[in-house]
């Protein structure tokens, strides 16, 4: 493994798509800064990094106040230059409209939206003076179209589009690449499986074609990283090959 003067800041690094991108990156040289909510639910991801020969900062992270996010950036671009920040924080929820209480609908907004604003913007204002950088977020199905149920979450998601692709257009010029990775599927994870199964028995689990594995998102945004600049890509859709669209 070569290792690179370079930090990628993972906010939102769960156990299944916020690792993955850990992990692939860590195994591609970068020093890692992977937060989360309970940072004490790093440890294990800390530990395959590491064990691996790779580099990885862990911190708690409240990834909707602001001086959290600011101070974990700055920490990682004091580490080595941040050269790629990822938003993945998740806030799937799935609720009536008649259910949908105020606070839920403020609540889903604050993760899914406006902390993606200010990892977005907090990042911004790391990379613009190195002149060069990496912003992605983790888009799904529901910031194209809204489904039942999915008010607070399609809504979310709508403006987390809206403020990558305003990023995009600003930053793009000063050679940042902002980029929206659409994940239109779902993906293979603990709670997916059980909520596939409660709406469709346990045969809706036999195809494993119709679930995406996390390291496949990884690698996704690996690919975009990975990019010239002349042939950049805003929003990339990808999507199992079993899947319906």
């Amino acid at each position: 493994m070569q290792k690179r003067n370079a930090t990628v800041a993972v906010i939102g690094a769960g156990d299944y798509i916020g690792g993955e991108i850990a992990k692939k990156f860590a195994a591609e040289g970068f020093t890692v800064f992977a937060g989360r909510r309970d940072g004490a639910k790093l440890e294990p991801l800390v530990k395959e990094i590491e064990a691996s020969g790779g580099s990885i900062m862990a911190r708690t992270l409240d990834a909707r106040k602001e001086d959290e996010v600011a101070a974990f950036l700055n920490d990682a671009d004091t580490h080595a230059p941040l050269e790629v920040c990822i938003f993945n924080v998740g806030a799937n929820v799935n609720f009536p409209i008649l259910e949908t209480t105020d606070r839920v609908f403020r609540k889903v907004w604050e993760m899914a939206c406006w902390a993606g604003f200010l990892a977005g913007r907090e990042s911004a204002r790391l990379m613009v003076p190195h002149g060069r950088g990496n912003i992605f977020f983790t888009g799904a199905t529901a910031s194209l179209r809204g489904g039942s149920g999915f008010a607070a979450f399609a809504s979310a998601k709508f403006g987390l589009r809206a403020v990558a692709q305003s990023m995009a257009r600003e930053l793009g010029p000063k050679n940042i690449h902002v980029a929206h990775l659409i994940i239109d599927s779902g993906v293979d994870t603990a709670w997916v499986r059980e909520r596939r199964e409660q709406l469709w028995g346990k045969e809706a689990l036999d195809n494993p074609d119709l679930l995406m594995p996390p390291a496949s998102v990884a690698a996704s945004y690996w690919q975009l990283y990975q990019q010239p600049r002349s042939a950049w890509t805003f929003e990339l859709e990808i999507r199992p090959f079993g899947e319906k669209w």
